[in-house]
């Protein structure tokens, strides 16, 4: 028998094409009267969709949102909500966007409805990221847990498809971890698996077809599963160096998921082995491949870019990212050693298939 501790969220999900038409009643169940709707300068069309659907109930719009959630970012639009009076804040987009919402919550203790068009996951957890000096910060707080998600299928059909793939595989990133977390337990350990599966499925299919529903449907599901595991136990030598490289080398956040988490799976797979079958058989791996061959090559074969050299980081760099990731010791199933942490990021960086 296995024992464990399984504290559930508080939090309202909303999934279906077509549930944004929903958005108003959503934000009166939550008591608010005027919302900021937040997003990317890309997603301001979308920005300005939610708001002319909220009519009275918008506040406005601030459309600055960046990757990684830079202080002096989340500081100017905690001063706008401020100054119109918001009682709400509505993220629209991706991680950025439901990152800096997150920034606002945890400085004001504004409830955030999240409408994600893209596979992060960060919906669904009390994580939160804020980068000063060149060092992203992470931390958990309840407040900035956002208190409604709306998913709605038809949002994610303008999310390229190159985006798509890295996205999804960034959410696979949070449920291979969870896995192996230290503090997981079963309940876990199904979203999990049943979420990789459904963006497994998803993927290929998406590259294929980037309007069909179905696939489009099953990705944000998989996505969703995945978020929560994110959210209910602790992540490891993966997210770590990915916080790392996003925050001190400004990479781009889905991409860098997507090359280093084969590399990830390949150092710790002789200390988990039952969440590396788990993961192998999720993504439908044959007999011969393992769960980190499987990961790079859904990412390979769907044309997703594998090397961390090809997304603008340079061959100096490594040394560096290394010295920032083990300078706290965090949980992982394989102690943090040094030279093959080494190995890992130059593995990651050149782009190699796991051996």
């Amino acid at each position: 028998m296995r024992d464990f501790v399984y504290t559930s969220q508080p939090q309202r999900v909303v999934f279906g094409a077509g549930s944004l038409a929903q958005l108003g009643a959503e934000i009166e169940r939550l008591g608010a009267r005027r919302a900021l709707v937040l997003s990317t300068p890309e997603q301001r069309g979308q920005a300005e969709r939610v708001a002319d659907l909220l009519g009275a109930q918008a506040a406005g719009i601030f459309d600055r949102a960046v990757m990684h959630v830079p202080i002096e970012s989340a500081r100017e639009a905690r001063e706008v909500a401020r100054r119109l009076d918001a009682d709400c804040a509505i993220a629209i987009g991706g991680g950025s966007t439901t990152g800096l919402g997150k920034a606002i919550a945890l400085d004001s203790g504004l409830p955030i409805l999240a409408i994600p068009t893209t596979y992060a996951g960060s919906e669904m957890t009390p994580i939160y990221g804020i980068t000063e000096a060149g060092l992203k910060k992470t931390g958990k707080d309840a407040r900035v847990l956002p208190r409604t998600v709306i998913y709605d299928p038809q949002l994610s059909r303008s999310l390229p498809v190159e985006l798509s793939i890295t996205s999804g595989i960034n959410a696979i990133a949070h449920a291979a971890e969870g896995l192996y977390a230290s503090d997981g337990n079963p309940i876990m350990d199904l979203m999990a698996e049943e979420g990789i599966a459904a963006l497994g499925r998803a993927l290929p299919a998406i590259r294929l077809d980037p309007d069909g529903m179905d696939a489009r449907g099953d990705a944000l599901y998989g996505a969703w599963l995945c978020g929560t595991v994110l959210g209910n136990v602790g992540m490891a030598l993966h997210h770590k160096l990915c916080h790392t490289l996003g925050g001190s080398f400004n990479l781009p956040h889905a991409q860098t998921h997507t090359i280093v988490l084969p590399h990830a799976l390949a150092y710790n797979a002789a200390a988990a082995p039952q969440a590396m079958a788990r993961i192998a058989r999720a993504l439908g791996a044959d007999a011969s491949a393992s769960a980190a061959q499987a990961a790079y090559d859904l990412a390979r074969d769907n044309d997703a870019p594998v090397a961390l050299r090809d997304i603008g980081m340079a061959a100096g760099d490594v040394e560096r990212a290394l010295d920032i990731a083990l300078h706290n010791q965090y949980p992982n199933p394989r102690p943090l050693q040094r030279d093959a942490i080494r190995t890992l990021l130059q593995n990651a960086f050149d782009g190699v298939r796991p051996g």
